[in-house]
């Protein structure tokens, strides 16, 4: 039995919300990972009467891009919704890309923890650190890139 448009459109937008939900938790997950040990490192700072790095706020932000890459596979899904891609691939597309993307963020989060613990302790090597989250960010480029380019 086929299903009429309106259905498989319903389906695409269902698979849109579910890649933008899955960022999101991600980025959620990760900057509270994130921001809970730049507090802590905060804290060792003014209890040591150090001055305490403003810079752990980029740690804190990173997992952030993710749910912006959640909503971009979004606006393609919804493009290929509308252009009649079949509603497995729209709902696969949305699931798995969120997923992936999510993980990313999380990830991203608990490397950062680490970063802010150690930036916090040493003032040292903000730049390596930096680098380290922009290769976890690496993987959620890939995920958006690759499946985008299976949806046209």
């Amino acid at each position: 039995m086929a299903m009429d448009s309106n259905t498989v459109i319903s389906i695409g937008r269902l698979g849109a919300m579910v890649a933008l939900v899955m960022a999101a938790i991600g980025s959620c997950l990760g900057t509270g990972a994130a921001g809970a040990a730049a507090i802590g490192g905060w804290k060792k700072c003014y209890a040591q009467n150090k001055s305490a790095p403003f810079m752990l706020v980029a740690f804190v932000g990173a997992p952030l891009s993710q749910t912006i890459y959640g909503m971009i596979l979004m606006g393609n899904i919804m493009k290929a919704a509308v252009t009649g891609a079949a509603f497995p691939v729209l709902l696969g597309a949305g699931f798995l890309g969120g997923f992936a993307m999510g993980l990313s963020a999380w990830m991203q989060g608990r490397a950062g923890a680490g970063a802010s613990d150690a930036l916090a302790e040493t003032g040292q090597g903000f730049g390596n650190y930096l680098m380290a989250l922009g290769v976890i960010e690496t993987v959620a480029l890939f995920v958006l890139v690759f499946i985008g380019k299976t949806l046209v």
